[in-house]
């Protein structure tokens, strides 16, 4: 199993210069002294009492499992916004977590791509890893949103069409999945599973539907904590051409039905 890295102490360091407070001014604040302060940034203190943890989640308003689990350090500034907003913390079907991302030297976030040899390391915890993340292939695509975390995903199968099989899909995280339209078109991350794209609907029971756009695949339900992670559509890139003009207007059919649904 691997070792969980803690970053308490260069995540305490980190956010204390980002405000540009000295130990002493931050010390006084959380009522310790700075040689404790001084400690605990450098992970000397090994054991930190549980009152440490909360006085300096407090102050910072960020949670204790993101000070200890995340580099924050690492994170964008609008990312870092959003955990001082107590966005950090995503609870849907049973799980909690922090989305692991990477950024450039601008702090801009990557659109990473998962590749289809990374898709069991992704699902088997690798999407909650940051390193993990670091290490995946990195792309700037043209008329991405600034607002938001995109991450590409292949996909194999026919039951999407007119998206043909093998076809690149470029998703935008959800983080409330209770807030998506019915029907909304997505790559869903399942537990112990290969990635699915779908229409989506959240059910009010918890339950979350998942159907194609080719009708000769049946809808199935899946538990709402069998889902790992979910990714709205947002475009796709295919290699793939229509081999005759009769199948053309199919396409072009069902390429606008699915942009009504998105525009719904």
């Amino acid at each position: 199993m691997k070792e969980q890295k803690i970053f308490f102490g260069s995540n305490l360091k980190f956010l204390r210069e980002r405000r540009k407070m000295s130990q002493e001014e931050l010390a006084k604040i959380l009522n310790v002294t700075r040689a404790k302060l001084g400690a605990l940034e450098t992970g000397h203190t090994k054991s930190p009492q549980p009152e440490d943890y909360i006085e300096i989640s407090n102050f910072f308003k960020i949670s204790i499992d993101s000070l200890l689990k995340v580099d924050i350090g690492k994170l964008g500034e609008l990312k870092l916004r959003e955990l001082e907003a107590g966005n950090d913390i995503y609870v849907k079907g049973g799980n909690i977590r922090v989305l692991a991302i990477s950024v450039d030297n601008s702090n801009t976030e990557h659109t990473e791509y998962v590749p289809v040899k990374a898709k069991a390391g992704y699902t088997g915890g690798g999407y909650s890893d940051p390193e993990y993340i670091a290490d995946l292939p990195k792309y700037k695509l043209p008329h991405i949103p600034a607002q938001g975390t995109f991450r590409i995903f292949p996909i194999s199968g026919d039951s999407m069409l007119p998206i043909p099989d093998g076809s690149d899909i470029t998703g935008q995280f959800v983080e409330d999945w209770s807030s998506i339209k019915p029907d909304t078109p997505a790559i869903v991350i399942l537990k112990a599973q290969d990635f699915v794209f779908k229409l989506v609907t959240f059910q009010q029971d918890g339950h979350i539907l998942l159907q194609s756009l080719n009708s000769s695949y049946a809808p199935y339900m899946v538990e709402a904590e069998e889902v790992l992670e979910m990714w709205k559509f947002y475009a796709y890139t295919s290699r793939d051409m229509p081999d005759a003009a009769t199948d053309l207007s199919t396409i072009i059919r069902e390429i606008r039905e699915l942009k009504s649904t998105l525009g719904k």
